[in-house]
Order: C-alpha cells, then structure tokens, then sequence
C-alpha cells in the first residue's frame, strides 16, 4: 500500500516528541547506578559503608572520609539510626565507630555481631593500654612498643601445658596482626608499632581495671 504523502515524516515527529533520548549514568548526578532509589552523594554513602563495615573510622589515616562524616554527619547518623547502630564520633581523639542499640522495652533486631577477643589478643591488649596510660601519664603525646616486647609481656601469662614456644609466639603474632588490621597498633617500622588513641575506646580505665585484676588471681591461683 502506497504511504500518503508526510505519513513518514509525521510518525518520525511523534517518537521525537513522545520519547526522551537516554542519557549516559555517568551524566546523571541523581543516579549512580541503574533503579538507584538511593538519595545520598556517592562519597557519603562509601563513608557510610565504611562505618558499616569496618570497626573504626580514624580521621589520622582517612582524613577526606572523616570530613565527609563530620559534613553529614546528621544525615549518617540518621541513616544508621533506622538499622538501629548508634553513631558514636570521637572528636577530641578522631574516630569514629558504631554500636549495637540495645532495649528491653523494644523489639531489636541485632545487625551487628560481637567479635570477641581470643585470650592472647586480650593479654596484648591490656599490655598495649597499661603502656598507653603510663605514657600518656608522663607527658608523652604516642606510645610504641615492639613485638619482643609484648611477646616477652603476654607469654608470663601463659602456663607451661597451654603448648609449645614457638605455638604460643605465633598467637601473640596474630593477636598484634588483627590489632594492625582493626587500627589499634599501626606499624612504623619491622616489628615496631605504635600505639592509637583507639585503644582507650576499646578498654576504658575501668575495663582495664577489671581485667587487671582477674590477671592477677589468674596468676595467684596457677601459683
């Protein structure tokens, strides 16, 4: 059949008038990828995974993600809210982390797990803290301490059947490797570390006490 004359030419008009050319992702600042209902910056939301996904967020070692955090923080926290995870933002020391909501009168359901320590990250911890303290003590503004040191520190606390040298070295050597990781030692050389303002907010001063004696019946009671 023979197409009037301007037929074509007027559907031609229609779909230019009745469709929008697609425009790249990248040109569209509102949409970071394809159904992103998602109404946050795309550098709020990587600080909002961060803080989600690691214990700490230290503005010393991520100084651009910590100015974001301090920028939106309200709207961070808000979101973290309805996860029910407490923001908890340290400004004097520079951190940042999260904790679990708790209640008895409300119905939570628990996002984050508790990660406890082995004993031998415990030792090395309540080392790392008494050092820290007794620096901060004395004036001194950071506190370092090196692997043969917590080593010689943590194994008196082993007795002799807990197994082999070498075994019980090993565990203090991946108890300080998880520390590194988790942000509470930052190595400055081979086997040289020193100490973050992180490890106050992991054991407080009554914690420490706590622990301190329990050590010491331990060690009365192996006596």
């Amino acid at each position: 059949m023979t197409e009037p004359d301007g037929a074509g030419d007027g559907w031609q008009a229609g779909v230019s008038a009745g469709f929008i050319d697609p425009v790249p992702m990248e040109e569209d600042p509102a949409e970071l990828f394809p159904g992103d209902a998602g109404t946050l910056d795309a550098d709020v939301r990587r600080v909002l995974v961060q803080l989600l996904r690691r214990r700490f967020l230290l503005a010393e070692k991520n100084p651009a993600q910590w100015r974001t955090l301090l920028e939106n923080q309200q709207i961070i926290e808000s979101r973290m809210h309805d996860m029910f995870v407490r923001l908890m933002v340290d400004h004097d020391r520079g951190i940042a982390y999260k904790q679990q909501v708790r209640s008895v009168e409300l119905d939570v359901p628990i996002l984050l797990k508790d990660d406890s320590y082995s004993r031998a990250e415990t030792l090395v911890l309540v080392h790392l803290r008494t050092v820290f303290q007794r620096e901060r003590g004395t004036g001194e503004t950071s506190a370092r301490v090196d692997i043969e040191e917590l080593e010689q520190t943590v194994l008196t606390y082993f007795e002799p059947r807990d197994g082999n040298l070498a075994r019980r070295q090993q565990e203090v050597r991946n108890a300080v490797q998880r520390l590194v990781t988790e942000g509470l030692l930052a190595e400055e050389s081979t086997g040289r570390y020193r100490i973050t303002p992180m490890v106050e907010v992991v054991l407080s001063t009554e914690k420490l006490a706590e622990l301190k004696q329990w050590l010491r019946e331990q060690n009365e009671a192996a006596a």
